[in-house]
């Protein structure tokens, strides 16, 4: 990136302040040059009105120029050019694990939790450029949508596609949401796993049991944060599908098994959260963004490009010209 000008010597301008000076020096000694001479009439003389006397002026202008030109190349302009690089020296490999059962579409968080969570994540995942990033689906079963990548444009437009469909059975299965989390990370050569596991139900799916799963986390050393989301009550949620296809809405308590969350993240070394509101489902993932931290080798160059020829160069123009106007149009007058 190329910077804006800067002055290594900027001492230099202190000499500025002799130009007003100078002015001041001028103008005194102009004035004791000048002749004086009064005459009560001027009948008899022939006056002509000539301007260079007036102009000689402009001898002094170019040298005052001049001389500001001469002290800013003394000030030495320049600019820089820094370019960065980069180094991932420890890197991360996450798998983000996200409920997709019908209660996602639930409106306690808005539009609804399943796309709050999208847009919320989206953000975490452009903000790991550094990190390879997986995205597992579960509900009463669980599939891999993204093997972990280090390609965000993949992770992200995958992310976008997830949905609710009636294909994926129903249900939560967080024990078979962690466990599938857990295969994709087991051979991973990354000095830190870690898996983001969100859900907002209880675990009453699946053919293996969560504590089953977190043993296995802790067998590959990977680390489980673990979400509980919807807000502490009732939420309007889907109870039923009508014949248009579309979703009816009831109020429902909002049940979250956070007990079986929190022993997840404990015993992997991880930590629960709750999220109960879209706010606070930012700052969860703000939060471990900042618990999991890439660490980075960065060497910076920096290049500079001198500027102080072009104004030695005009200095020099504006001397030449004011002794060429001395010597020629101002002879008479110097």
């Amino acid at each position: 990136m190329l910077d804006t000008i800067t002055f290594e010597n900027k001492i230099f301008f202190w000499l500025l302040l002799a130009l007003p000076l100078a002015i001041v020096w001028y103008v005194l000694k102009h004035k004791q040059q000048t002749a004086q001479l009064k005459m009560s009439s001027l009948k008899g003389f022939k006056i002509t009105n000539s301007i260079l006397p007036k102009l000689k002026h402009i001898l002094f202008a170019l040298r005052l120029l001049a001389l500001g030109f001469l002290i800013t190349a003394l000030a030495r302009p320049r600019t820089s050019e820094t370019n960065t690089k980069t180094k991932t020296t420890r890197g991360i490999d996450i798998v983000m694990a996200i409920d997709v059962s019908a209660s996602m579409l639930a409106k306690d968080l808005k539009p609804n939790r399943l796309e709050a969570l999208k847009n919320v994540a989206g953000k975490f995942i452009k903000g790991r450029p550094n990190d390879r990033i997986g995205l597992v689906e579960y509900a009463g079963e669980s599939y891999t949508k993204t093997p972990i990548t280090s390609d965000k444009s993949i992770v992200l437009r995958s992310l976008d596609d997830i949905k609710y469909n009636t294909i994926i059975e129903g249900g939560t299965a967080i024990g078979m949401g962690l466990a599938t989390s857990v295969n994709r990370l087991k051979d991973s050569k990354a000095k830190s796993k870690v898996i983001i596991l969100l859900t907002d139900g209880v675990n009453n799916s699946g053919v293996l049991n969560p504590k089953i799963a977190s043993e296995l986390a802790v067998e590959f050393d990977i680390k489980v944060y673990t979400i509980g989301l919807g807000t502490n009550g009732m939420a309007m949620s889907p109870i039923a599908i009508l014949p248009n296809g579309r979703f009816q809405y009831d109020r429902v308590q909002v049940e979250i098994d956070e007990d079986l969350l929190k022993d997840i993240a404990k015993v992997t070394g991880g930590k629960y959260f709750r999220a109960t509101n879209n706010q606070k489902l930012e700052q969860i993932y703000a939060e471990i963004n900042k618990l999991e931290k890439t660490e980075i080798d960065e060497t910076k160059f920096t290049t500079y490009q001198e500027h102080f020829r072009p104004f030695v160069w005009i200095a020099a123009a504006l001397l030449l010209l004011e002794f060429i106007v001395r010597v020629t149009l101002f002879k008479s007058f110097v």
